[in-house]
């Protein structure tokens, strides 16, 4: 791509696109330590997973809508997480028809080792930059964020 092309929106959105799609394959890959007997959860588990620890209890509904994915695909999610007792269904308080969800010890401590692997990874990574670099990184994470917020 020339100095032109990368500069265009679409130039931009194509360089954006693949390098952000390289660092989450990259990420996805630190999540796993090989050796360890842990689930080997999906991209969509381990979100629907980490979700639950960082916001508390939610209905299947609400967790699918904060994932943005269809309430029969969280179904299938959250009867994986619960056979792997990663996640607790309780009655929900004031609706019999619904349940809630929160997340047992065990998925709570899953969640932890894999943000530590894959924050260490990058720490890494990061470390081999020069501070110009990470500066300029630091700059465009909020920017980021709100990309992958709207």
């Amino acid at each position: 791509m020339t100095p032109s092309q990368h500069n265009s929106g679409a130039g931009l959105a194509t360089t954006l696109r693949i390098s952000v799609s390289r660092l989450a394959r990259r990420l996805r890959v630190e999540r796993l330590e090989p050796g360890l007997a842990e689930p080997a959860l999906s991209d969509t588990q381990l979100a629907a997973l980490a979700t639950l620890e960082r916001h508390g209890a939610m209905t299947p509904g609400e967790l699918a809508e904060h994932e943005k994915v269809q309430p029969p695909s969280m179904t299938r999610v959250i009867a994986a997480l619960a056979e792997w007792q990663l996640v607790r269904r309780a009655p929900h308080p004031s609706d019999r028809r619904q349940v809630v969800l929160t997340v047992t010890d065990g998925g709570r401590d899953l969640v932890h080792k894999v943000r530590r692997r894959r924050e260490a990874w990058l720490a890494r990574k990061l470390a081999e930059l020069s501070p110009e670099e990470r500066a300029t990184l630091r700059a465009a994470a909020p920017i980021l964020e709100k990309l992958s917020q709207s």
